[in-house]
């Protein structure tokens, strides 16, 4: 015998089940709506020309060109875009919060001594949002002009700040700059540090761009988290002929000048495997 409790409850599983059945395509919809643009790597064994000293015709052969975030992007080619993520150009602290400078015990800002620059302060998530919102600006701005990928820079300046800064610190805070490179569809390279590319999917970095990785037979540990998605750039003969002879079929090789000057500078050199 069927009651009316029990007529009413079969009513009520039939309109869950219908309502079930409506929401989940347009659940599924607002998902697909709200994730990130899909983002391209650049071509792997593509030839590449390093170019952020200064913009420059690329030369014959160039599918991949990386430049600086204040140049334009070369017409018809696959362009990443530079920018000094975790390190002040020199002379530029003004730009910047002074609590965002990295300061020692004595209350002395701490420099790369090699390039003059000083350190960015990643130690806390608040500092981290903050040096975010000015580096998210110039990926803005690498999107509005017409980049595909962002290089940040100076990933490894944790091992320059005199032990104020972890590791841990700065896959923290290049977290925050992948998600925002992807919401951009940008994808975004690690810049050397090979002791974390390991960590890569964690941080939501797509490629590589490593600095004379055949000088200090490192290449393999790129290729162990990004396949041949790498760039090299070696400054010596002797470099590239290391980086050639061991990944010049797979990878992305250039020499460039130590100074990266654009052609026609007394300085500018350039070879390929």
């Amino acid at each position: 015998m069927c009651t009316d409790r029990s007529r009413s409850a079969r009513r009520l599983a039939a309109l869950s089940a219908l309502l079930a059945t409506l929401l989940v395509p347009t659940l599924a919809t607002d998902e697909a709506a709200a994730a990130p643009a899909a983002v391209s790597q650049p071509p792997a064994h593509a030839g590449f020309d390093y170019q952020i000293g200064g913009a420059y015709p690329p030369p014959a052969g160039v599918s991949v060109v990386s430049r600086d975030h204040d140049d334009a992007p070369a017409a018809g080619l696959y362009n990443i875009c530079y920018v000094n993520a975790f390190q002040v150009q020199p002379s530029a602290e003004g730009d910047w919060d002074s609590d965002l400078l990295l300061h020692d015990a004595n209350g002395e800002v701490v420099y790369d001594q090699d390039w003059g620059e000083a350190l960015l302060d990643t130690s806390t998530a608040a500092k981290r949002r903050r040096i975010a919102d000015t580096v998210d600006g110039w990926i803005d701005e690498c999107a509005a002009k017409g980049y595909q990928a962002i290089e940040p820079d100076d990933y490894d300046s944790y091992s320059r700040s005199e032990k104020l800064l972890t590791s841990a610190e700065a896959e923290a805070y290049i977290t925050l700059l992948s998600a925002h490179a992807h919401s951009d569809g940008l994808a975004i390279a690690q810049k050397n540090t090979s002791e974390l590319a390991g960590d890569a999917a964690k941080t939501g970095l797509d490629f590589a761009v490593a600095e004379e990785c055949g000088t200090y037979n490192e290449c393999g540990d790129y290729t162990a988290a990004f396949g041949d998605h790498v760039i090299v750039i070696e400054y010596t003969a002797k470099g590239l002929k290391k980086a050639c002879s061991g990944w010049g079929d797979e990878l992305s090789v250039v020499r460039r000048d130590l100074d990266v000057s654009p052609a026609g500078s007394p300085k500018y050199e350039r070879q390929t495997c």
